[in-house]
């Protein structure tokens, strides 16, 4: 089996928000058993991805890996969170939203060299936006800062207005991000109460953007982009173009480099050395990576 993404809208006239149901088939279920060790888990060099649900922080999400592994492996008192003198070197390629899911990105020994490659990578997303209201945080965990008319936007308007965030386009990151002042990330600065000003435009790149579907006031696009792109800001621009306003209400990520979550990610319970080392992509000491031979794999 394999993890299904089902994308449904509720019509216009009930109050239930489209969702993003997400079904996790048994990936790589049939392995053969293997003796786990801390030793093993130690030696492993590579990358590979999990799924992030929606709710924990990516940083929380990785910790809960790491502190899962070292207690497989018998590791007495494990703390992911203790940076020095670290038992297990694993990094993440690329923040994922809090209330986002989807595909994130796992480097284990040497292979936390590669994440660079992932935060410039190709990503894929898949979002649902809400037309006529906009957020402090440009997605549904805000508090609502405007709202406005959406009725007179149309299937035609939106794809038309698509064209022209499609290619390599100038865009502003929200201020509830990731992105730091001072060391400090502005949306934890934002939260202690401090004044935060908003960074300068850059340049990011948008491969491919399209409408999956509009059923007033939600919407869903795919899209295809490159390092640095903030969905959220996409979104809130786009209702701005459309001479409205919107917000974030769901958002997935389908795939990072290369790696997909029909075909890659492990979910929570498949969260062992065993699932790992059949799904890893080994990294040699020249930092070259190298798709290991899944046996599951047809």
């Amino acid at each position: 089996m394999q993890i299904t993404i089902h994308l449904s809208l509720t019509p216009a006239s009930t109050s239930t928000t489209p969702g993003i149901e997400l079904m996790a088939g048994n990936v790589g279920a049939s392995v053969a058993p293997i003796t786990n060790s801390l030793s093993k888990l130690q030696s492993l060099n590579g990358l590979f991805a999990i799924y992030k649900k929606q709710g924990p922080t990516s940083a929380d999400v990785l910790n809960k890996l790491k502190e899962t592994l070292l207690k497989e492996a018998g590791a007495k008192n494990p703390n992911p969170r203790k940076r020095k003198k670290q038992s297990l070197k694993m990094g993440h390629g690329g923040t994922l939203d809090s209330a986002a899911s989807g595909v994130l990105v796992v480097g284990v020994g040497n292979g936390t060299k590669m994440l660079s490659n992932m935060l410039t990578g190709s990503k894929k997303y898949v979002a649902v936006g809400e037309l006529g209201k906009a957020t402090d945080t440009l997605d549904a965990t805000g508090s609502v800062i405007l709202e406005k008319d959406f009725e007179h936007v149309t299937r035609q308007d939106i794809e038309e207005k698509l064209k022209s965030f499609t290619g390599d386009i100038m865009q502003v990151p929200p201020l509830y991000s990731a992105l730091k002042k001072d060391g400090q990330r502005l949306s934890v600065l934002l939260k202690k109460g401090h004044s935060v000003e908003a960074k300068p435009a850059r340049s990011v790149t948008v491969y491919n953007l399209t409408l999956q579907e509009f059923r007033p006031p939600h919407f869903i696009l795919d899209i295809e982009c490159g390092g640095g792109f903030y969905v959220r800001s996409l979104v809130d621009d786009l209702g701005k173009a459309l001479s409205s306003c919107a917000h974030v209400k769901k958002l997935v990520r389908t795939k990072q480099g290369q790696f997909t979550l029909e075909e890659h990610a492990l979910h929570e319970e498949q969260w062992t050395l065993d699932h790992i080392l059949h799904s890893l992509q080994t990294c040699s000491e020249s930092n070259s990576v190298q798709i290991a031979r899944n046996p599951t794999a047809e």
